[in-house]
């Protein structure tokens, strides 16, 4: 049987920023991964400058403008924030 590992030290973010639509952030190791931006909630409302003012931690990334974060581990799985919907499609 085989198991998701997280190595750490390989999924160290070496840097990290936001489009109008997703958070994106390059890892250690050479790879990418980049979420929809609506997965966080907590960076609604947030101008351009304080998205992309991003602090980089060990196993993830933090806004010091609303003293929240993510771990690189949960955008790997998928795992939204508490609150998170989809926006709605335009007509």
């Amino acid at each position: 049987m085989t198991s998701l590992v997280f190595e750490t030290d390989e999924m160290r973010p070496i840097k990290a920023w936001c489009t109008q639509d997703e958070v994106h952030v390059g890892l250690a190791d050479g790879r990418f991964i980049a979420t929809p931006l609506w997965w966080y909630p907590f960076l609604a409302g947030l101008t351009q400058a304080q998205l992309n003012d991003i602090e980089l931690m060990y196993e993830g990334i933090w806004w010091p403008a609303v003293d929240e974060g993510i771990s690189i581990k949960s955008m790997f799985l998928g795992t939204k924030a508490p609150g998170a919907k989809r926006p709605q499609a335009a007509a």
